[in-house]
């Protein structure tokens, strides 16, 4: 018997959470789309597992303990909806992408993160086809103390751009995306 759905929403989240390519084989469609993936290194528009598994390495650079507790979910035969807190202690640089290319990097703060996102989760063949999502990145960024601007957050994330810092982030997150996806392609799907 497979899973239900909030199972495998359950399953993909906790994927997030720890990058386990084995659990990502078992739930995740290999024809998985991931609308969210724009503002995310190259290798988190992958599909299938590969992409997923490259989304939680890319969060996990930023944030140390991240979590992401569900505070409800409604489902229909095709599609679970999600609503939960992000959560986590913003430790790495938190890199964005636009268009392929780093937008922005935001320096570790060392603050913790806890806002509310919600999900909607395609399901096919019994596993995870596709994500989008409503986040609220505003209150996020405000508790990293980026957003409203203030000059000393733009002075630090000035800083880290001229000395080279805020490549050499976005170069080993997009390097440790990309090699997590790389496990996906060796992990057999249950």
């Amino acid at each position: 018997m497979g899973m239900t759905a909030t199972d495998l929403a359950t399953s993909l989240f906790t994927v997030l959470e720890t990058g386990d390519p084995a659990l990502a084989a078992q739930v995740v469609h290999e024809e998985f789309r991931n609308r969210e993936a724009a503002v995310a290194p190259p290798a988190c528009r992958v599909a299938g597992p590969a992409g997923v598994l490259a989304s939680s390495a890319w969060m996990r650079f930023a944030f140390e303990g991240l979590r992401l507790p569900f505070l409800e979910t409604a489902r229909n035969d095709d599609q679970v909806w999600v609503r939960l807190r992000m959560q986590g202690r913003h430790t790495g640089a938190f890199v964005l992408f636009k268009d392929g290319a780093v937008d922005q990097v935001v320096p570790p703060t060392g603050r913790e993160i806890d806002f509310e996102q919600i999900h909607v989760l395609d399901l096919r063949d019994g596993k995870v086809v596709r994500h989008e999502a409503v986040r609220d990145d505003i209150t996020m960024l405000g508790q990293l103390g980026v957003f409203p601007p203030t000059p000393a957050a733009g002075m630090r994330m000035l800083a880290w751009k001229t000395t080279g810092r805020a490549s050499r982030a976005a170069a080993e997150v997009t390097a440790r995306a990309a090699q997590a996806a790389g496990a996906a392609v060796n992990t057999p799907a249950a």
